[in-house]
């Protein structure tokens, strides 16, 4: 069983790959939040989480989900794969502490380094194509080896904490949070053509079309998804984005 969270594509092609791989069922955190219900671990089932970071960590939208998740059973294999553009700081810390206070214990981690999406602050841009295959690459090439290990109930750690973690994870992500997580730079240029595509991508539900636009509602995660999903590039982080081109990662059969 694996839950988990995407806004521009890399997470949900981590999961996917994962529950291809492993016969897993499949799980969406924000489709799950909307009907929470008990979920039932079968003997020996592992449980895997799927997430991107977000300010060197996981989202609080899916430590939150944890904190309301039910199961039947203690999981006795828990695990997670976060993506990240270059590095995760303490995630697995925060990961820990969740699931902690539930009673269970991480057994294995892993992260993969994918193509940025983040480019809401000056000094933050996309990678080149070159880099972007590069990176692509070397995920597939890692998440292989995670997965047989996961199949193989090994316990391990392979995270990406890069260069000062506790400074990143613990003095500014606070910052991020106070300061830079708000929905308000958001605006839209004349070249919408009013296709909704920003709405039902939001994966808060953020978003709702007045006249046509996108109007945003104060409840969001700045995932990007809908700037990186907007098919006439309409959509601006106040002058942050412009010009800096647009990611997802597509599926093979998009």
């Amino acid at each position: 069983m694996i839950f988990y969270f995407s806004a521009c594509g890399n997470s949900r092609w981590a999961a996917e790959t994962l529950s291809n791989s492993l016969h897993e069922s499949l799980y969406y955190i924000p489709n799950e939040l909307r009907h929470l219900s008990q979920y039932n671990l079968e003997d020996g089932e592992a449980l895997g989480f799927v997430f991107p970071v977000y300010a060197w960590a996981p989202p609080q939208y899916v430590i939150e989900f944890i904190k309301k998740i039910v199961f039947t059973s203690k999981p006795s294999y828990v695990y997670f794969v976060c993506t990240c553009g270059d590095e995760t700081g303490y995630s697995k810390r925060f990961f820990e502490r969740a699931i902690e206070d539930k009673g269970w214990t991480l057994s294995s981690c892993a992260s993969l380094i994918m193509p940025e999406t983040y480019v809401n602050l000056p000094f933050f841009y996309l990678d080149t194509k070159e880099k972007e295959m590069v990176k692509k690459h070397n995920a597939e090439q890692k998440l292989s080896s995670v997965i047989s290990k996961i199949k193989s109930r090994q316990v391990f750690s392979e995270m990406d904490l890069g260069s000062m973690p506790f400074f990143k994870s613990y003095i500014l992500r606070p910052l991020f949070y106070a300061f830079l997580i708000s929905d308000k730079p958001f605006k839209v240029t004349e070249s919408c053509v009013s296709c909704g595509k920003c709405s039902s991508l939001c994966p808060l539900d953020n978003i709702v079309l007045v006249d046509g636009k996108p109007q945003w509602k104060g409840d969001c995660l700045n995932c990007m998804s809908c700037y990186h999903h907007c098919p006439t590039n309409a959509i601006q982080f106040g002058k942050q984005t412009k010009g800096k081109g647009q990611y997802f990662y597509e599926r093979k059969s998009d």
